[in-house]
């Protein structure tokens, strides 16, 4: 995220990633670019946008780094004491309401963040975006950070509720390179992540190449 005076006592935000998230019939697809920027300055090019949260919900982050970063160990550390006390895993679902009672109780100060939750629910896998004062939007299809306009028209042409995980996995990818050519604030590499029934899943580098690869021989 970039901070930015504009004349004399105003501020712009401008969150510069892109995130996207993808529900499957047979479990859900984060993913992210890697790159990491303070202004126009490029500050990292592997920043980690994709934390896992338990073995079956993952986190998005796009914004202020060291407010994602607060964000993440506070869910983590309120998840674990949930599910020492009431003896039973946390749903996505219940996970986004908790970020979203925690991020509106600091509206007045905000985290400057937009999240994507996603994993398993009891009646399947499902997808949230909040943003920084604790909206709460349950989708299908949704993307976050500046590049977030490509990517979601990407998204939106060619998704389908009938669709599989490794498909899901093309799509994300697709949706990310897309965003990654046209937005100067995305890009250098991406991660993606699946949650399916048996659990978590981080692509490793040879399989995201592969990836890109099959997807750029299908564009020819």
């Amino acid at each position: 995220m970039v901070l930015l005076p504009d004349k004399r006592d105003e501020l712009i935000y401008k969150t510069g990633t892109t995130t996207v998230a993808v529900k499957c019939k047979d479990g859900v697809v984060i993913g992210a670019d890697t790159r990491v920027t303070a202004g126009y300055y490029i500050a990292h090019k592997h920043g980690k946008k994709i934390h896992k949260i338990t073995p079956n919900i993952a986190l998005t982050i796009a914004g202020v780094v060291a407010d994602a970063q607060a964000i993440i160990d506070i869910v983590k550390y309120n998840i674990n004491l949930y599910e020492l006390r009431i003896h039973k895993k946390m749903t996505a679902k219940s996970a986004a309401r908790l970020l979203s009672v925690i991020l509106f109780n600091n509206r007045l100060f905000p985290y400057i963040t937009e999240l994507i939750v996603a994993g398993k629910d009891a009646d399947g896998y499902n997808i949230y975006r909040l943003d920084p004062l604790g909206s709460l939007i349950s989708d299908d299809i949704t993307a976050t950070g500046s590049g977030s306009p490509i990517a979601i028209g990407i998204l939106e042409s060619e998704y389908s509720k009938e669709i599989t995980v490794d498909e899901g996995k093309m799509l994300v990818a697709k949706a990310l390179t897309a965003a990654m050519k046209r937005d100067v604030a995305s890009g250098d590499d991406i991660d993606i992540a699946i949650i399916t029934k048996d659990g978590y899943y981080e692509l490793s580098k040879e399989e995201k190449n592969n990836l890109i690869k099959d997807l750029e021989k299908r564009e020819t």
